[in-house]
């Protein structure tokens, strides 16, 4: 008289014990971008190279990243060394790429680590000229700006932060609505040398970028800020393996393609099938 209860209680038990051992989906991994297109492309990069290791990822897009990183809603946020390292001691004088991101590291606060960062990839302010000035100059790296600073006629994009100064050299600097112009007033002997950076998408070929050999200006190598002790190792292996894989002409060329209207995702994913990591 038992024995239909007995069975019923036998298929229960069963049945939850089918659900417990159930695979739980892993969570999604939250890697922080501020709006503009390089900070969503570098997101966007390091996303793909999570789920090239087995991790789910997905962009969230905030405006201060940074700050959700501390609070602990993105899990990772890939910048610049040295604008990280303005956000976290703007008074530091580091401007090699070693040592800012050793001044970078040390001044991140409490919870947040730094992955490895690019030694081929970086975004540092630098200054075209065209041939002929760099011939009368005599030298085509920036120390010539500094020998020749007296002459020296600059001009910038409006509202993009620049240096203040090459070395001990505070040249004259005049303001531009976008490159476009910047460079055609370049061309036309408007000015002698315009700032634009070293991963600027679709500079003009004529025009030659000055060398930096004695870091007179601040290095701005990709780095992945990251939650300490919240990834796994495969996971913070995945995010440094793009330093091993990335150089700046692919980030210039990655910028172009988003530049053309590419969504930054499709870039990444397609940098990273052409450049698998673990190889």
């Amino acid at each position: 008289m038992f024995r239909r209860p007995a069975l019923a209680l036998v298929a229960l038990i069963a049945l939850s014990t089918a659900g417990c051992g159930g695979q739980t989906a892993a969570p999604s991994i939250a890697v922080g971008a501020t709006p503009d297109a390089e900070s969503a492309l570098l997101a966007h990069l390091y996303a793909a190279a999570l789920r090239s290791y087995g991790s789910p990822a997905h962009v969230q897009t905030e405006d201060d990243p940074l700050t959700e990183l501390d609070s602990g809603k993105v899990m990772i946020v890939p910048g610049f060394s040295g604008r990280l390292l303005a956000r976290f001691e703007p008074d530091a004088t580091a401007r090699s790429a070693a040592q800012v991101y050793r001044t970078m590291v040390s001044a991140l606060p409490e919870g947040v680590a730094a992955g490895d960062y690019t030694t081929s990839a970086e975004d540092k302010p630098a200054l075209a000229v065209t041939e002929a000035t760099a011939d009368a100059w005599g030298g085509r790296d920036v120390t010539a700006v500094v020998h020749h600073c007296g002459t020296v006629k600059i001009g910038q994009v409006d509202g993009v932060s620049r240096p203040q100064a090459i070395g001990t050299c505070k040249a004259q600097t005049r303001g531009y609505p976008d490159s476009a112009t910047l460079f055609a007033a370049l061309r036309a002997g408007e000015i002698n040398a315009g700032w634009t950076s070293t991963a600027a998408p679709n500079i003009p070929t004529e025009l030659l970028m000055l060398s930096d050999r004695t870091s007179l200006i601040r290095a701005e190598n990709v780095v992945p800020l990251y939650r300490r002790n919240e990834l796994s190792e495969t996971q913070v292996l995945a995010i440094n393996e793009v330093a091993g894989v990335l150089d700046t002409a692919a980030l210039a060329q990655m910028r172009a393609e988003v530049a053309d209207g590419t969504e930054p995702g499709l870039v990444a994913n397609g940098f990273l099938a052409e450049h698998p990591l673990g190889d």
